[in-house]
């Protein structure tokens, strides 16, 4: 079986791959390794196409693929998943001049996860990498990294006490931005001109910094409460998040410059970084 503390990102060629650990195997997300060799904004139709052009494989995708518990930004998520050996066979069918380097990537990854068992600092020194190559200032690096361990330590209280499905976490999610913004997540990334991209991955220093008292604040009090199942954890996640929505308003009235910013990171992926400032202009 696998566990929370199981599930990981690895990174190819500055593409995400999510990845799992079941039955002492890594398990990838196929959707995952499909945008890692093509370009699509739709591996999903990709995916359905490529199955019709090879009926083999089509008729064998049920043994290739499981589905299985995937650990996201928004809670568990079932998603399609294949092991090494599928991996291989689906790079079959997807002409990309990416394929011979991504089987070398996937040689990589055993031992990677040997190396990281017994220094769990490198999967963090990884995810520092992947931002470094994509531009982001250094200081903006740190508090992010930092935003993710405090998230890892919050959906993991969720799991422990009730909470279950990608909706629960979202729910208890939108709590928490309501109350340290104003605005639930998919509010928030209309104001940063967002779609599929990660809203914290948009995220000035300062909203970074309060994202993460809010979440902290909530972890400390699911702790102090002992809060179990979901009314208690949504009360909890409001009084967290209106913790930093007070400081929020305590930083909006002392610079005169309101903390929420349509600002964002999208630039990047045109190699043309652009400092955000930190008051959100």
């Amino acid at each position: 079986m696998s566990t929370g503390k199981d599930k990981k990102l690895a990174v190819f060629e500055g593409k995400r791959i999510r990845k799992t650990l079941h039955e002492d195997e890594w398990w990838f997300v196929v959707e995952d390794v499909v945008l890692a060799l093509i370009e699509s904004r739709d591996p999903k139709q990709y995916i359905q196409r490529m199955k019709q052009r090879d009926p083999e494989l089509g008729k064998g995708w049920v043994q290739i693929v499981r589905t299985l518990s995937i650990l996201t930004e928004g809670g568990p998520q079932k998603l399609n998943c294949a092991k090494t050996e599928g991996i291989f066979r689906l790079i079959q069918s997807i002409p990309s001049p990416k394929a011979e380097p991504f089987k070398h990537w996937l040689a990589r990854v055993g031992k990677e996860r040997i190396d990281e068992i017994e220094n769990p600092e490198l999967a963090m020194a990884r995810m520092q990498e992947l931002y470094e190559k994509k531009g982001y200032p250094k200081e903006w690096i740190d508090k992010r990294l930092r935003g993710i361990a405090v998230r890892q330590d919050l959906t993991d209280e969720w799991q422990n006490r009730g909470a279950r499905t990608t909706l629960e976490y979202a729910i208890l999610t939108n709590e928490i931005m309501q109350g340290a913004f104003g605005l639930k997540v998919e509010e928030y990334k209309q104001v940063k001109d967002l779609e599929r991209e990660n809203l914290r991955d948009h995220m000035t220093d300062i909203e970074l910094i309060l994202t993460m008292l809010a979440e902290a604040t909530t972890t400390k009090i699911h702790r102090d409460r002992d809060s179990q199942g979901m009314v208690p954890l949504k009360k909890d996640a409001q009084d967290g998040g209106a913790v930093a929505g007070r400081t929020r308003k305590d930083i909006e009235a002392q610079t005169g410059q309101p903390v929420i910013s349509a600002d964002n990171f999208k630039q990047l992926s045109a190699r043309k970084p652009k400092k955000l400032n930190a008051g959100g202009d």
